[in-house]
């Protein structure tokens, strides 16, 4: 198992970033795919068309998003935590993401990169 720490930054307010992350509609604009997500605790969540499926842990409103993130049978509990901090015209993001499969990380690291954070930062700063 591995973990993952990366940080962004993308153009707009937390608010604005946070309700991208947890808002179903905004989330379809931005990815291009269905989502489905409620900002409930225990509820379960599905991004880009259920490639992406988990259950929603804890949301701190427009600063923190905790989620248990499915990759098959494993047994540990592979969690993504997201925290939202502003910097001026921007928001600092800091992702941190435990537990990933050896055989999947690269993967993770590419969908973080261009599909996740890169099309929201598209997104926000066309």
């Amino acid at each position: 198992m591995k973990e993952l720490r990366k940080y962004y930054r993308i153009k707009g307010s937390p608010e604005e970033i946070y309700a991208a992350l947890i808002n179903p509609f905004a989330i379809a604009l931005w990815t291009g795919a269905k989502a489905e997500m409620k900002e409930e605790p225990g509820t379960p969540f599905s991004l880009f068309d259920g490639d992406i499926e988990g259950i929603n842990i804890s949301f701190e409103k427009d600063s923190k998003i905790v989620q248990e993130w499915f990759f098959g049978d494993q047994e540990e509990k592979s969690i993504v935590t997201i925290s939202l901090r502003p910097n001026r015209h921007f928001t600092k993001i800091d992702l941190h993401h435990t537990n990933i499969p050896d055989e999947a990380y690269e993967d993770m690291i590419h969908g973080w990169d261009v599909f996740y954070f890169g099309g929201l930062k598209e997104f926000f700063e066309k």
